[in-house]
């Protein structure tokens, strides 16, 4: 299985609007990835804090996809690209770190 993890540092002076991405941008992508039948799951996280008590975290938010295999979800996401990039300006100006991660441990 291979989850693909999109984080959005947390950089001072950006804006990311939480409501939106898990309210409205969130539930876009789950319609348009989940009807690939690879599709296995997906989390939102919200950054709370650092390692040190009161310390900004290190990301704002996270997402992360699970599918069977990197061609799959490329196969999911590259038609809806388009859509699901181009409504990125309605919550943020931060540039996402994305990275495709093989999961060894789940349970």
């Amino acid at each position: 299985m291979i989850r693909i993890s999109i984080l959005y540092p947390n950089s001072k002076g950006s804006r990311f609007d939480v409501a939106y991405y898990v309210n409205t941008h969130m539930p876009m992508s789950i319609k348009l990835l989940s009807a690939h039948p690879s599709f296995k799951g997906v989390s939102v996280e919200h950054g709370l804090g650092g390692a040190v008590p009161g310390s900004e975290p290190t990301y704002i938010a996270m997402c992360h996809f699970l599918f069977s295999s990197m061609e799959d979800f490329l196969a999911a996401f590259i038609p809806n690209a388009p859509a699901l990039q181009g409504d990125m300006p309605h919550y943020t100006d931060i540039e996402p770190i994305i990275q495709f991660n093989e999961v060894l441990i789940s349970q």
